[in-house]
């Protein structure tokens, strides 16, 4: 296995996208959705950067790309059509110690980017190494249909009992047994089929009284 998965916490950590195309615009979205403080240089630019922009959520620098937009920055994403600048990037940032990926080109980066599902904080992703994005977006597809709405109402609700058992000063210890219970039950059904009273019923089963579904959601919106 050539790649070391982990997931990145960039939350309030300064990103560089050079390229201010249609990739470029993804890759600056993706990184606003996780946190990340965005700068996006390109002579070029997508409205729906400009947008971003004027609503505050990147820095937009319409110009070509200077070395010296790396300064500062904990990770550079280049996602431009240029094979030159695209080396440029990957050697200055290679200089600076400073995590690099290149659009659609492995060899030039420290990270690549799997395909992502998202059901809240329910995170899926898969990769294939670089060797066949077609089939990692074939894969994503299928695992969005497999895993529905359900998983983000079930982690959301998992999240509010364990909250709340910690808050009673439960040992963590004595937790796994609840939770392997409450994973094991047919809760994910039931939310699909807003079977609601069964679910209280179960909590109250394993939980004991005063556990209700719809209290412990409102708490952890």
């Amino acid at each position: 296995m050539r790649y070391f998965p982990i997931q990145l916490d960039i939350h309030g950590r300064p990103c560089l996208v050079v390229g201010g195309g249609r990739v470029g615009t993804r890759k600056a979205k993706s990184l606003i959705s996780c946190g990340g403080h965005v700068t996006v240089v390109s002579p070029s630019v997508t409205d729906e950067l400009r947008a971003l922009a004027a609503a505050g959520d990147l820095t937009l620098l319409q110009r070509e790309y200077d070395r010296l937009d790396l300064q500062g920055m904990f990770l550079v994403m280049g996602a431009t059509d240029d094979e030159t600048l695209n080396r440029r990037i990957r050697t200055d940032a290679e200089r600076l110690k400073i995590l690099c990926n290149i659009a659609d080109r492995p060899e030039l980066c420290d990270f690549i980017l799997p395909a992502v599902v998202h059901r809240g904080d329910l995170v899926l992703t898969v990769s294939t190494s670089g060797r066949s994005p077609a089939l990692a977006k074939k894969l994503r597809k299928d695992l969005q249909v497999q895993f529905g709405h359900e998983y983000t109402v079930f982690l959301s609700l998992m999240g509010a009992i364990r909250e709340r058992l910690l808050a009673d000063a439960h040992a963590p210890e004595e937790h796994k047994p609840i939770f392997e219970r409450l994973v094991h039950s047919d809760i994910l059904a039931w939310i699909r089929e807003g079977r609601w009273s069964d679910i209280d019923r179960l909590l109250a089963e394993i939980l004991g009284d005063g556990w209700r579904a719809d209290e412990l959601l409102a708490k952890n919106r």
